[in-house]
């Protein structure tokens, strides 16, 4: 029964190929984008689940709440240092915690001077919280002693060439100190699915480190590090977590400045994530890595299954619309005493079979799709098809779940045919019953959605174009941005350095501040303006008298800072500064110049009023307890130094000659190669022991928003193939009618209805559920998109023009398909439809 079953199917595909390529086709981008979705989502979800014993790692994040004070919410996966140490003391429950440092020294072999953007100092056995593997040396003793020293396999080639790293040495040079640390162990280089990006660490003991600089140990506004944590077996983190806000109440104390009392556990909390839940986090802010989100995730799995469910409806259609030419097929069989549960079985069993196809060309399809999609997303998705991640059950499932959709309504409306009313005499094939509602339904929710991917495409793709090129307050071209100008091997000689440097031909003006174009520091202090209560949340960056000129942000009021004036000039000599110093700095108070907005958060109602005003600022110096008059002395235009989706920040800029770690070289009428060529021999030249860092502001920006073109074009892709799959079923669907319609439009052509009227009434059918699809596409669409723009801080307004393009670009690409269809039979000689009535 079953071979006769698959004789029968195979043959009604090779009787219509159209409806079989198809349907087969249609199916197959359906299954390959379902396929590829569900590896991208099996990817992002299978992050660190490599690592061992995962279960008992985490990692200590920090949460800001916003206050409505200019302090936005912020997610960060760092956490201050005095937070581990508390944290171990008050919680048995945890075994071991390992504090993990970012830091860029200058490391030294055999003369070479390089540096690595991977670079930690750790203060224990990270190893015992992260069970990473290991080529050479013990996880368990590498990082046991100061001085010691693990590398990547990437990482140990690199410094080391073919040597055996372990044993070498490598000198470190940073905050001034230089130190010999020796290699360990060697781990293996991470697979890309980790939120870690570990490339060389070093134990270092953090007391000695920050001997210079103790409020580092002891400040809990200072986050520049990780802390991960390994709990004992059969420990609740959710229980710690509930206890942590009690903990902080109990750790941190208050702060009185001016009298008022504040705590930072009042805006702030923290919580243990398990390290497997890092990349899909809430905390983004100071990632190692790129992370993303479950809402993401989320999106692409719906838009596979509806470009699954558009192929399902395809074949539905089509197989409705195919109805009256197997319907003497049907009544035959039932004349011969077939069941129509036989029947049922029969149309479900060949719709699996056309399914089963399709997936074999989508795995064809997936296979040659792969490669492109992880160069396209930087990432290592593989397809296996048997063991514990392999896709061949999944795809058989898929095979199953999709036969059956797409042919359970075919199924049945088939084998309702009655035999004695298809039998009949003069009873054409062509005027059996097919469902023309449904099928006008399912065509106006195929192209709803359509229209509906279009549209968000289109804004996604505006979004994306606008974060790039909008204009962020300072003239991003042309400017190279060197990293790294205040180590302390270069401040002996960092006047001669600049001064060479600014003598490199093509070089217009340079400039340094702590905050350049797409930094990730930050750092910010309360003020309070005139007749404020409440201290308001205010960038503070230092900057030299370059900056502004070099970066050209446009001065709105008053002056920039002037070089030799003592009340500009705040820098504090030798490092640490000296205690009293510090509070002559902070008694006297010093000039600031703000940018637009911080002057509306002090309380001003232009920049010209602020000129001149003096604001309370809560320096954060120990050696007082009053805030520090801060004198406004010029008000600059609101700049964007970081992504357009992070909230515009007020700043307040003071002047310092030996802070400022950016340097910021504007060039013109020179090729920008050539030029960074000439400025890294110059800095060879006069500090050869420091690696030359240098970036174009155009590289940093498409790096800030890579992750955000990556998924842009993602959403494209596949809102392409669900355009793809709707106009396959549109052209079946005319195709058949066209056919069914044939006696019809020949009866009109002899009434007098010309070419161009049987074109026309053609098109208006197949033209009016796509019209229809609008009205439900538009408001949809125009929902989600307006809550994905209201994730940025700014964004393009969301006008008609994305929705009425989509509908008009949809409607062409109907008509267009419809078009060959309604031009052929229209043309058609009446006398080939009606010469046998």
């Amino acid at each position: 029964m079953f071979r006769n079953y698959l004789t029968v199917g195979l043959r009604a595909l090779a009787k219509n190929k159209t409806y079989a390529f198809i349907n087969i086709f249609g199916l197959a981008i359906g299954m390959a984008a379902c396929l590829l979705i569900l590896l991208f989502v099996r990817y992002e979800t299978s992050y660190d689940t490599w690592l061992g014993e995962g279960d008992r790692a985490y990692q200590l994040q920090s949460f800001y709440k916003a206050d409505g004070r200019g302090q936005p919410e912020l997610s960060l996966q760092n956490a201050a240092y005095i937070a581990g140490a508390t944290l171990k003391k008050d919680f048995p429950q945890i075994e071991e915690i390992v504090y993990v440092g970012g830091a860029g020294p200058v490391m030294l072999r055999n003369g070479r001077a390089t540096t690595s953007d991977d670079f930690f100092f750790v203060d224990g056995s990270l190893f015992d919280v992260l069970k990473v593997p290991f080529v050479h040396g013990d996880s368990r003793t590498a990082l046991t002693q100061p001085g010691s020293l693990v590398v990547t396999e990437k990482e140990a080639s690199r410094l080391f060439g073919t040597a055996n790293p372990m044993g070498q040495t490598l000198t470190l040079v940073d905050r001034g100190k230089t130190t010999d640390y020796h290699v360990t162990g060697v781990i293996k280089d991470l697979p890309r699915n980790t939120h870690l990006s570990l490339g060389v660490l070093a134990r270092y003991d953090p007391n000695s480190y920050w001997a210079d600089l103790p409020d580092f140990l002891t400040s809990w506004g200072w986050q520049a590090g990780y802390y991960y944590v390994r709990l004992r077996p059969g420990a609740s983190a959710e229980e710690i977590n509930r206890q942590l806000p009690a903990w902080a109440k109990r750790n941190i104390p208050d702060d009185i400045v001016d009298g008022v009392r504040t705590n930072r556990a009042e805006g702030e909390s923290w919580k243990l994530v398990n390290v497997r839940d890092v990349h899909l986090g809430k905390a983004q802010s100071g990632a190692m890595t790129p992370g993303n989100d479950r809402r993401s995730l989320v999106t692409f799995g719906i838009i596979a299954i509806l470009v699954l469910g558009m192929a399902c409806v395809n074949f539905t259609n089509l197989a409705t619309a195919r109805a009256s030419q197997r319907a003497r097929e049907v009544a035959l069989r039932k004349v011969l005493g077939a069941q129509r549960k036989q029947l049922i079985l029969q149309f479900l069993g060949e719709s699996v079979m056309v399914a089963g196809l399709a997936m074999l060309l989508a795995l064809a399809l997936t296979e040659l799709l792969l490669p492109l999609l992880n160069h396209f997303l930087d990432a290592q998705l593989t397809l296996h098809y048997i063991g514990h991640d392999g896709i061949l059950l999944p795809a058989l499932a898929l095979v199953l779940v999709v036969g059956v959709a797409g042919g359970i309504y075919p199924a049945f409306v088939l084998s309702h045919f009655p035999p004695a009313k298809v039998l009949r005499a003069n009873k054409s094939a062509a005027d059996a019953r097919g469902s023309g509602i449904l099928r006008n339904i399912l065509v106006v929710g195929q192209f709803a959605v359509s229209i509906g991917l279009i549209a968000c495409t289109i804004i996604i793709y505006a979004q994306t174009v606008y974060a790039r090129t909008s204009d962020p307050g300072y003239k991003r071209d042309g400017l190279i941005q060197v990293s790294s100008v205040n180590r302390r091997t270069v401040m002996p000689v960092l006047n001669t350095l600049l001064h060479e440097l600014s003598r490199v031909p093509g070089v217009v003006s340079m400039g340094r501040s702590t905050i350049g174009v797409g930094t990730r520091n930050s750092s910010n202090m309360g003020a309070k303006g005139p007749g404020q209560t409440e201290a308001q949340t205010i960038g503070t960056y230092r900057v030299d008298t370059g900056f502004f000129r070099t970066m050209e942000i446009p001065l709105l009021a008053g002056r920039t800072f002037v070089e030799g004036r003592a009340m500009d000039d705040t820098t504090l000599e030798g490092f640490p500064p000296k205690e009293a110093d510090l509070a002559a700095l902070t008694r006297r108070g010093f000039n600031v110049v703000v940018n637009e907005l911080a002057t509306k958060r002090l309380g001003f109602r232009s920049p010209a009023e602020a000129i001149g005003k003096v604001v309370r600022a809560e320096t954060g110096s120990d050696a007082s307890d009053s805030a520090t008059p801060v004198t406004i002395i010029g008000v600059v235009k609101d700049s964007r130094f970081r992504s357009i989706r992070d909230p515009l920040e007020p700043i307040m800029f003071q002047y310092d000659r030996i802070s400022p770690d950016n340097l910021i070289v504007r060039y013109a009428n020179v090729d920008p190669n050539v030029v960074r060529e000439r400025l890294e021999h110059r800095w060879k030249q006069i500090v050869p022991d420091v690696p030359f860092e240098a970036t174009f502001s155009d590289d940093i920006v498409r790096r800030l928003y890579r992750a955000e073109q990556a998924r842009a074009g993602m959403f494209a892709a596949f809102s392409g193939l669900a355009v793809v799959v709707g106009c396959l079923g549109l052209f079946g669907l005319a195709a058949f009618t066209a056919e069914r319609r044939t006696k019809e439009i020949g009866i009109r052509k002899v009434l007098g209805a010309r070419t161009r009227d049987i074109v026309r009434l053609l098109i208006w059918q197949f033209s009016r559920p796509v019209l229809i699809a609008n009205l439900i596409a538009w408001p949809v669409a125009w929902w989600v998109m307006r809550d994905w723009l209201n994730g940025f801080d700014a964004r393009i307004a969301l006008n008609p023009l994305p929705f009425l393009f989509a509908g008009g670009l949809a409607l062409a690409i109907a008509i267009a398909t419809i078009a060959s269809h309604a031009f052929r039979v229209a043309r058609a000689n009446p006398i080939l439809a009606l010469r046998y009535e």
